[in-house]
């Protein structure tokens, strides 16, 4: 591990400024192309399409304490798009809700690190993930749950254009806005590809801002770039801007960021990453990560 790296994980439960989350997102998607390599299993696009949103979230943002990973006010992060596993694996294992070197059991027979999400196996996972469609319903209960035990924890959702493809999705968004539920924030990793092909060839929801407000939820006015790490954190402040519920952030994202060869390629999906993919695609990476640990 790169000594500036090293030195920033050392604390890892203050808040992350700006340049610190920039670099961390950097190191944890070399990471996750490591661990999927390593597999030869598991999935690279979703993944990395997700890691500065993620990032922002566990370490400036998220109420939670890796000691007590059940305590009942932590806030909750529901990983809607199950399949992007390896990232939020290496986000709680950096985090401190296991160890790195359990890292690479991803995907091996018996580890708790399934290639989707199951919170009866792993300490950290709010809910587990995996058929497109469940998080934002699982999301409104846990909202729901808060404001009936009159607690004042916060639930996220992040979910992909395979999610918003399934009429549950719907279904939830609309009990959610009739509920005005507090503090329940939709998050939307908006890379327009996905498994078979582009969000147009399968299921355009252009336009996604239009039809989430058409049903009674309220989504930011500005676009967020998700590889950002300004916006990311901009688009935090405005969801602390007012008190107006539901919330939802669209996050303008790139499938398979950071490896040029896998960038907005649908068949990088949850390809294999070869021996001659890892060569290239770790110049690519290493070369980012420095970029970013030198203005720490």
């Amino acid at each position: 591990m790169a000594t500036k790296i090293n030195d920033l994980l050392s604390n890892p439960n203050r808040k992350f400024s700006e340049t610190e989350l920039s670099a961390l997102a950097a190191y944890f998607r070399k990471y996750m192309f490591e661990i999927l390599h390593s597999r030869g299993t598991g999935h690279w696009g979703g993944a990395a399409s997700a890691a500065e949103i993620i990032t922002a979230l566990y370490f400036n943002r998220l109420h939670i304490n890796p000691e007590k990973p059940d305590w009942e006010d932590r806030d909750r992060f529901v990983l809607s798009k199950g399949h992007a596993s390896v990232n939020i694996y290496t986000i709680l294992a950096h985090r401190g809700f296991f160890p790195v070197a359990d890292l690479m059991s991803f995907r091996t027979l018996g580890s708790p690190l399934q290639g989707h999400p199951s919170m009866t196996k792993l300490k950290g996972i709010d809910m587990s993930t995996g058929a497109l469609g469940h998080g934002i319903s699982v999301g409104l209960g846990m909202a729901l749950a808060s404001k009936l035990q009159g607690k004042k924890f916060w639930t996220y959702v992040l979910t992909g254009e395979g999610c918003l493809n399934e009429g549950q999705s719907w279904e939830a968004l609309m009990m959610a806005a009739k509920y005005k539920v507090e503090r329940l924030v939709l998050l939307v990793d908006y890379n327009k590809v996905q498994l078979d092909g582009t969000e147009q060839e399968i299921m355009p929801l252009d336009s996604l801002k239009n039809k989430l407000t058409s049903f009674g939820w309220h989504v930011n006015s500005k676009a967020y770039n998700g590889h950002k790490v300004q916006d990311v954190l901009d688009s935090f402040k405005w969801l602390d801007s007012d008190n107006v519920w539901p919330k939802a952030v669209i996050y303008d994202t790139v499938k398979g960021k950071g490896v040029s060869f896998t960038e907005g390629k649908n068949t990088w999906h949850g390809a294999v990453i070869t021996d001659d993919a890892y060569e290239k695609g770790m110049v690519e990476l290493e070369k980012d990560l420095a970029k970013k640990e030198a203005l720490l």
